[in-house]
């Protein structure tokens, strides 16, 4: 086995969020627990090769949250296109798409509170 760390994302609407991530960077679905009172509990999700994790959390809110405290790295061949897709799938805009430090990167933030920098390392 090779180590590897995936986020678990705390949201306050596991489908919402599944469906948002599906929507925003084409994440695949690749394990779902559902719950008594939810639709998902837990979603094991993946963009390409990347692995993340979802839970429905009743108290998981973007509301009061100053910076957050963790920020996702999506690095894509095109960062432009995915910066786009996740606007239009309802992410905020923290810092638009521009190139610094060798990499060419944008930063939402997720209808849930969680900023993406979406980026590339250029050549």
């Amino acid at each position: 086995m090779t180590p590897n760390i995936a986020p678990w994302l705390a949201v306050r609407d596991a489908q919402a969020a599944v469906d948002f991530y599906g929507a925003a960077f084409g994440a695949g679905v690749l394990y779902r627990l559902d719950g008594d009172t939810v639709t998902i509990a837990v979603a094991r999700l993946a963009i390409g090769s990347a692995e993340f994790w979802v839970q429905d959390d009743a108290d998981a809110s973007p509301e009061g949250r100053r910076a957050p405290p963790v920020r996702l790295i999506l690095s894509v061949e095109d960062p432009d296109a995915v910066f786009d897709q996740a606007v239009a799938a309802g992410a905020a805009i923290v810092a638009p798409i521009h190139e610094e430090y060798g990499w060419r990167s944008g930063r939402v933030t997720d209808p849930f509170g969680h900023d993406w920098e979406i980026s590339r390392q250029l050549t």
